[in-house]
């Protein structure tokens, strides 16, 4: 019988853990999605206190998750679930002039240890204002930008993780997917700075991770 030294037996050891890398983080990142839709004046809704403060309003989600928006000086937040100390998406909005009163929120799962499927983030789209809308100076000013905000949840923080310009972008919907799965679950709010995939127009503010 041939015996293999010490050198081939690891090398093959090697070779063996570099073929089942792939293989381990494709299963990480294997991910399916579901969605569903929400719409602010169906939804139960507190008014607000002060001039500029819309209210809130709470709408349902996947598997009965909490849709919770809030608005105020022209500005939407929108984040699920409970309401925490680490939910900073409650508090996470754009520079400009933006809003989310209503849409279809597609959230990415991956199994549980019962082999549930469980959300683990969210994908929205938000109608943003530009820098040539603010620019307007006669009639409404509607923006005019479309942004996919891709939204961790917890537990272990729910916040903002990425943003894909959605005009700017004919595979919007893959990267803002991409963002989800590679980072969500890692992302460590209130300290890694959020992620932004393809084309964005320079006349279009992202989020800076600081709010």
């Amino acid at each position: 019988m041939n015996r293999l030294d010490p050198c081939s037996l690891a090398l093959a050891a090697s070779l063996a853990a570099l073929t089942a890398l792939p293989a381990a983080a494709k299963a990480e990142a294997a991910a399916s999605s579901a969605y569903t839709q929400f719409d602010s004046d169906k939804c139960a809704h507190q008014a607000g206190t002060e001039e500029e403060d819309y209210g809130s309003w709470t709408c349902k989600g996947f598997a009965g998750q909490a849709v919770r928006l809030s608005a105020g000086d022209q500005r939407m937040f929108v984040t699920y679930g409970k309401l925490s100390d680490d939910n900073l998406a409650a508090n996470q909005t754009f520079p400009a002039f933006n809003d989310a009163y209503k849409g279809k929120i597609e959230w990415r799962l991956a199994a549980n240890t019962a082999g549930k499927p469980k959300p683990f983030a969210t994908i929205l789209q938000w109608n943003v204002m530009t820098g040539a809308d603010a620019q307007k100076d006669k009639g409404p000013v509607t923006p005019s930008a479309r942004v996919l905000v891709v939204t961790r949840l917890g537990p272990g923080g729910t916040c903002q993780v990425g943003y894909v310009d959605a005009l700017s972008n004919p595979d919007a919907a893959g990267l803002a997917r991409k963002i989800a799965d590679e980072h969500a679950r890692t992302f460590q709010c209130g300290k890694d700075k959020p992620v932004v995939l393809g084309k964005t127009d320079p006349d279009l503010a992202m989020p800076s991770g600081d709010n």
